[in-house]
């Protein structure tokens, strides 16, 4: 089996060869950049959402190391026209008048809008899109394609009134039977008018709380009601090259709890997580992360297989914790480079193999 696994690796054993090289190095190149805060990659493991009913809330959101702030106009907002028209105005005026030194980058703002059934919604969209600094919605109970063309038709209405750099970034929040069934039709939509006028798809986000009430799932504490869909979830975002963003953990003060569904959804392939409160934020960033065991095995298997495809071979036994070996071949190294390229990105130190 091996001989078979080399033969065929050897049209492109000069090619691989060259490319590991040039990972490794990035590899080493990242341990002068541990600690400076920057890196090469936009991170997304934690979306914090801010009520923009409340001036204090908003002046704190300046200064939280979220990932990623979603200013919220729907559930944490009361649901008076009233209450609903006071937090738009009270939003709109805290991103037109905070010095844009002091704002978060704009790649890091996302507003959460009133759903497009609600008599809000229009006016949310459009009076939100006028500030430069919003890059990212984030659409509550978007059940099928039609909503989200909806949704397109309203952002190309505003952007001819207030153009913008770049496209608007849409996440579609997934919260009913009808959204899990058109899973896949909902994470292949692209826009009518293209994504420079219409918006461009690009996360799927679980509301799990809404989910149940719409299914009548009964929510445990072990999650087992919602392995199905949290992994449709995933399988869908990831089929079509989308952010995947897990659930709330509503027991915000657990933070052992947090931890273990964090570690839950980073296994079923979520790339991060939604918070509701500011101290989530660290066990989110600290999860949703390769950990050092992870990162030492895929630096063992980068330095290894150039090993191997030096000597024409295609893969190769890697000594396991406690005994034994186990066959590296493509597709294990395939995964050894999608983490050593998320480690990079967090800034986590990359030990160098030889």
């Amino acid at each position: 089996m091996l001989s078979t696994v080399t033969q065929l690796a050897r049209p492109t054993l000069a090619l691989n060869r060259t490319h590991l090289r040039t990972l490794r190095q990035d590899c080493v190149r990242t341990l002068s950049t541990i600690g400076n805060g920057k890196t090469d990659q936009a991170l997304r493991r934690s979306y914090l959402y801010v009520p923009s009913s409340s001036d204090r809330m908003l002046d704190k959101s300046l200064s939280t190391p979220s990932d990623v702030i979603i200013y919220d106009l729907e559930d944490s907002v009361p649901p008076s026209p009233h209450d609903k028209d006071t937090a738009r105005q009270r939003l709109s005026t805290f991103l037109s008048r905070t010095p844009e030194s002091k704002l978060p980058h704009p790649s890091r703002i996302a507003v959460r809008l009133n759903d497009i059934s609600t008599p809000f919604f229009e006016n949310d969209i459009s009076q939100i899109l006028k500030s430069p600094f919003v890059r990212t919605l984030v659409l509550p109970k978007i059940h099928s394609v039609r909503d989200l063309h909806r949704v397109s038709r309203a952002i190309r209405t505003s952007r001819a009134r207030t153009p913008t750099p770049s496209p608007i970034r849409i996440v579609a929040s997934i919260e009913s039977a009808r959204s899990a069934w058109n899973l896949g039709e909902i994470a292949s939509w692209a826009s009518e008018y293209g994504p420079d006028v219409g918006g461009k798809l690009s996360a799927l986000l679980f509301a799990a709380e809404d989910y149940c009430a719409d299914t009548s799932v009964v929510r445990t504490p072990s999650r087992l009601e919602l392995l199905y869909v949290r992994s449709q979830i995933t399988i869908a975002a990831k089929a079509f090259g989308l952010d995947a963003i897990d659930m709330v953990c509503v027991n915000y003060k657990d933070l052992d709890y947090l931890k273990d569904e964090c570690e839950d959804g980073r296994r079923l392939g979520f790339n991060g997580k939604q918070a509701i409160h500011p101290t989530q934020v660290d066990i989110i960033h600290s999860t949703f992360v390769p950990t050092e065991k992870e990162i030492l095995r895929a630096a063992k298997i980068l330095h290894q297989m150039e090993v191997a495809h030096s000597s024409q071979k295609g893969a190769f036994g890697l000594e396991m914790e406690g005994g034994g070996k186990e066959m590296i071949d493509a597709p294990m190294l395939k995964q050894a480079e999608n983490i050593i390229r998320e480690a990079k990105a967090a800034g986590l130190e990359i030990p160098v193999v030889g």
